[in-house]
């Protein structure tokens, strides 16, 4: 075993970025979508929904993503307690996700501008996607009836990147592909948006889409799918499932002929050290295995290998100052090595 000191142009750093369909079995989109009828008959129901790319009951079933509803005043579900106002399970879920996305507990969820008080909330599933998901991949076909819209991000747009405490945000609009439309159809004023501001947000860095329940409510004229979303006090309005499904398919299942669609990628960027070993033609060319000198006097058993010494090189270790070992690359096959001969092997570190 023979030891070499690396230098620091033998290093290099390099970051890839991959993508993949974030569904179940790498599908590109889902065109069919269940939810649980035991959820949906339960308390948890009325808050948000749990959505699968095959009926819940059959063993393959996977959770894809849920649907839940927010408003800042608690309505559309009921109060913890008839005595405290406003307090109940659509408040906290505001609450909850202002905080996660505003880091701030008296923001207002704001859509290209405006100000809104109530909003639904698809996040999706952890398992379903790496790092983040991909800005431009978002397409998400939502209908009113025959009629349909067409959701994307508009990623591929903006010149500078909107942070917020959660990450990256991007506007929801009228579109595809991370692109609005430039025709601006169905009552759109700017950039595929509509008079109650963007269609949403799009927040690839904490896997959430938040959708303007505003926008939505308009009637298909002026941009949205008349979702009607209900806001009455002290009432389990069931909004999640007025999104998933309610009459004609907005998200989920089908009515007639009308199928909706939800493609989305997911993103993840892989950072790789490589270093590169470099074996000169003078260098490790001996070895101090045990069959390769004698073990009374030291002396080379063979003099062919004193003339024309031979290695196969077939490991490489690295190791710190301390002499411990870090890391083990094994070559595909042995190395032969001697002093007409130099090699450089390249070590690939993913992380």
């Amino acid at each position: 075993m023979a030891f070499k000191r690396l230098d620091p142009q033998d290093f290099v750093v390099s970051a890839d970025s991959t993508t993949a369909p974030a569904w179940s079995s790498y599908a590109p989109t889902l065109t069919k979508m269940f939810t649980s009828s035991v959820q949906e008959a339960g308390n948890t129901g009325n808050y948000y929904l749990n959505i699968y790319q095959t009926s819940s009951s059959d063993p393959t079933a996977e959770i894809q993503f849920n649907v839940s509803y927010g408003n800042i005043n608690g309505s559309g579900s009921l109060l913890y307690n008839a005595g405290i106002d406003g307090l109940s399970p659509t408040r906290t879920i505001y609450g909850q996700f202002r905080n996660l996305i505003y880091g701030d507990e008296n923001a207002t969820f704001n859509f290209n501008g405006v100000n809104q008080s109530d909003f639904y909330a698809i996040t999706i599933e952890r398992s379903k996607y790496k790092q983040s998901l991909f800005p431009g991949s978002l397409n998400l076909t939502l209908y009113s009836g025959s009629r349909q819209i067409n959701l994307t991000d508009n990623s591929k747009e903006v010149t500078t990147v909107t942070y917020l405490d959660c990450g990256r945000a991007y506007q929801i609009v009228s579109g595809s592909n991370g692109t609005s439309n430039a025709s601006n159809p169905l009552g759109a004023t700017t950039n595929g948006t509509t008079i109650s501001g963007s269609y949403g947000l799009f927040l690839p860095d904490i896997g959430t889409i938040i959708l303007n329940a505003s926008a939505l409510d308009l009637p298909f004229i002026s941009g949205g799918i008349s979702l009607d979303t209900k806001r009455n006090s002290n009432t389990n309005d069931s909004n999640p499932s007025r999104l998933y499904s309610t009459g004609s398919g907005q998200i989920g299942l089908t009515t007639g002929s009308y199928t909706s669609s939800f493609a989305l990628n997911s993103q993840e960027t892989v950072t790789s050290d490589f270093v590169f070993v470099r074996a000169r033609n003078g260098e490790f060319n001996y070895s101090e295995n045990p069959s390769f000198i004698s073990g009374s006097t030291g002396a080379i058993l063979y003099d062919v290998f004193i003339q024309n010494p031979q290695t196969y090189i077939t490991t490489v270790g690295m190791y710190n100052d301390n002499n411990e070992l870090l890391a083990v690359a094994k070559l595909s096959k042995p190395l032969k090595k001697d002093f007409t001969k130099e090699a450089l092997i390249r070590v690939k570190l993913d992380f």
